[in-house]
């Protein structure tokens, strides 16, 4: 039975890689417009950083910890049955309050847990309006922090989650354009090899937890110091000749 007669709206929010002054105008209403606003978290139950972003916006009396087991690769059967009992949580709060919105950090369709999430509903609400509200990428904050430039002229952009594999990032990194690896904190060694190996180390720059107070923005030549956070991020510019427009 559909509780919500097509009213009932999850909305996704990207709340961005960390700072909370890279929250979009239109998702910070969209965070105070929603009757409740969910955060996922670890089944370990620490304060995610979707949940301290939210938290500069919206009074904690509206946030719900939804557990996600956002930690678990391994087990699938496992995983899956997280997702579902998110969704069954979900899915109750949006026919007791009509609307609710989900904070992601970076961006709601870019290796989001809201496309699970939307997919879910969909199952369990088939009435409910999905929207999601684009938000800042790591990317995109880490070029702006660092002063690397993403993409210039006809350079492509390769975005790739090191949880795929070095072996995928070794291909992209063989390739003409930017590289961005995304999640690859517990392969560091892996992929400080394939940048040397691929002759991208000079000047590629990796950065975690930014603008937080741990921030770390370095060369990708320090990677070899070890495990990173697991949200780090990698960007290896496209070899260039270093004329203005030289890709143009």
């Amino acid at each position: 039975m559909n509780h919500g007669q097509g009213e009932s709206r999850l909305i996704g929010v990207g709340v961005g890689p960390g700072d909370p002054e890279l929250v979009t105008v239109k998702g910070v209403n969209a965070l105070r417009d929603a009757a409740v606003v969910v955060v996922p978290v670890m089944d370990t139950g620490e304060r995610g950083r979707a949940e301290a972003t939210v938290l500069h916006y919206v009074p904690s009396e509206k946030v719900v910890r939804v557990v996600f087991a956002l930690n678990e690769r391994s087990d699938r059967a496992r995983r899956e049955a997280a997702w579902d009992a998110a969704g069954e949580r979900v899915a109750e709060l949006l026919r007791t309050h009509g609307s609710v919105a989900f904070a992601t950090i970076g961006d709601p369709n870019v290796y989001s847990t809201f496309t699970y999430l939307a997919q879910t509903i969909g199952a369990l609400l088939p009435g409910t309006a999905v929207e999601t509200v684009p938000g800042i990428t790591a990317m995109q904050d880490l070029a702006a922090r660092s002063g690397a430039v993403l993409t210039e002229g006809t350079e492509p952009l390769t975005l790739v989650p090191v949880t795929a594999g070095a072996a995928v990032l070794r291909r992209a990194l063989e390739g003409p354009g930017t590289v961005v690896a995304y999640k690859f904190g517990r392969l560091a060694a892996e992929v400080a090899a394939a940048l040397r190996e691929t002759g991208r180390a000079e000047d590629a720059v990796w950065g975690s937890a930014l603008g937080l107070p741990e921030e770390s923005i370095r060369p990708a030549a320090d990677l070899d110091e070890g495990p990173l956070p697991y949200l780090s991020t990698l960007i290896a510019p496209a070899p260039r000749d270093g004329g203005r427009g030289g890709k143009l």
